[in-house]
């Protein structure tokens, strides 16, 4: 056997924290991408008053949703740059949450939830065994 007919390596397996990291910031992109087609189409259906802001911040929410969305695959692919963005969306959840926090009632409950979410999503992608399959000497 020689070098070209060689079988190649398995793929080192995907720790649990990787998928569980993954999935959050793609669960966050789809929220994001929902958000973001709803906009849009409540602005096209709505009132002509505020035609053109609700199309635009849709547009906007639409493309704030794809980076998340492309992370989350970038990571279950094993690609190394979609770390960073994944832990800046899952970060950013805490910010929301506080405020979302802040207006209180049900509010409060969906706060918790965003809270819990962008923790747990940083906790697993800094998880030193994500860091080990994303980081080893593959460069």
């Amino acid at each position: 056997m020689t070098a070209e007919t060689a079988a190649p390596a398995p793929a080192p397996a995907r720790p649990a924290a990787l998928l569980l990291g993954a999935g959050i910031t793609a669960l966050e992109g789809a929220a994001l991408t929902g958000w973001g087609l709803y906009d849009l189409v409540a602005g096209l259906l709505g009132d002509s008053a505020s035609m053109g802001r609700s199309e635009a911040g849709g547009v906007v929410l639409l493309l704030m949703g794809l980076l998340p969305l492309l992370a989350g695959r970038a990571l279950l692919r094993g690609r190394r740059w979609g770390r960073s963005p994944a832990v800046l969306t899952n970060s950013i959840c805490l910010p929301v949450a506080y405020y979302m926090w802040q207006s209180g009632g049900a509010m409060a409950a969906v706060a918790v939830a965003v809270a819990v979410l962008g923790l747990t999503g940083i906790v697993a992608l800094l998880n030193p065994k994500v860091t080990g399959l994303l980081y080893d000497a593959r460069a």
